[in-house]
């Protein structure tokens, strides 16, 4: 019985395909931790859905900011971008049931057997496991609820940027799906910035990579994260892992056995692209 974490796969079924066969996975018998942007980008959205659905218990999700996107085009709040190529799986036959099941998955997974934490961008360093656990409960909430459509419409912004605990309404909500999955630089005191993409060796001061800035869940917990192709798995401190290695724009997928901490990589399909 293993336990297997994959980074984004932004739709690149083959490929998720050709890592699962390295290791023989058994679903039966195996887990699957994934990081979030299942859909958008790369060629097989719709099968990695349809996939990833037939697992069942044996996967954990974690909601990414292109699985929230592909919602709001399905409830006709965005845009459906050619670039996406999203179009195969909006028009599938079984797109009403898909797009119910991913909305009906969480934005954390914590193991506390394994010390083990996952968001597709990360733990904002303000908040405790409590709080984290509860901010995504509240968003995991309104996604499942029949009112869901109201909830994606607001929850596009950048602000509010800083937490406090009397954050209420949309506006929590919305700081909460931001951290959760879109989060990648903080200043020093924990404040998200929402602007910034560079790489961390460029970022204007103050500015600092969230995993930078010692956090309560960072000091207790393994965290692994997604959302961030640009790292290539590296820079981060011990015990907390990025594994978005951007398939999508030509590098490779990522896979780590959570219990011998054995590394599986599988090169992409596509030629090296820039990440927009």
């Amino acid at each position: 019985m293993s336990t297997y974490l994959i980074g984004d796969i932004h739709g690149c079924y083959d490929e998720l395909q050709s890592l699962l066969a390295q290791v023989a996975f058994d679903p039966a018998q195996d887990t699957l931790w994934l990081t979030g942007d299942l859909v958008a980008r790369g060629p097989g959205s719709l099968e990695v859905l349809r996939f990833v659905r037939s697992l069942g218990d044996a996967v954990k999700v974690v909601l990414g900011n292109h699985d929230l996107h592909l919602l709001a085009v399905f409830a006709g709040i965005s845009r459906n971008k050619p670039k996406d190529r999203i179009t195969p799986l909006l028009e599938a036959e079984d797109a009403d049931e898909l797009i119910n099941w991913l909305r009906r998955q969480p934005l954390l997974q914590v193991d506390e057997e394994k010390k083990l934490v996952m968001a597709h961008a990360g733990i904002t360093p303000q908040w405790d496991i409590e709080t984290a656990q509860s901010c995504a409960r509240e968003v995991e909430a309104v996604l499942s609820s029949d009112t869901y459509p109201l909830f994606l419409n607001a929850m596009y912004g950048d602000m509010p940027n800083n937490w406090t605990p009397e954050l209420s309404g949309l506006a929590r909500l919305r700081f909460s799906t931001n951290a959760l999955t879109r989060m990648r630089y903080c200043f020093p005191n924990g404040q998200l910035d929402m602007i910034c993409k560079d790489t961390p060796d460029s970022a204007p001061p103050p500015l600092k990579p969230w995993f930078k800035i010692p956090g309560p869940v960072s000091r207790d917990y393994t965290i692994v994260f997604g959302h961030w192709a640009s790292l290539e798995g590296k820079g981060t401190p011990e015990g907390i892992l990025a594994l978005d290695t951007g398939c999508c724009w030509g590098g490779t997928l990522t896979m780590l056995r959570w219990e011998d901490k054995a590394w599986f990589i599988q090169p992409s399909n596509r030629e090296r692209s820039v990440e927009e």
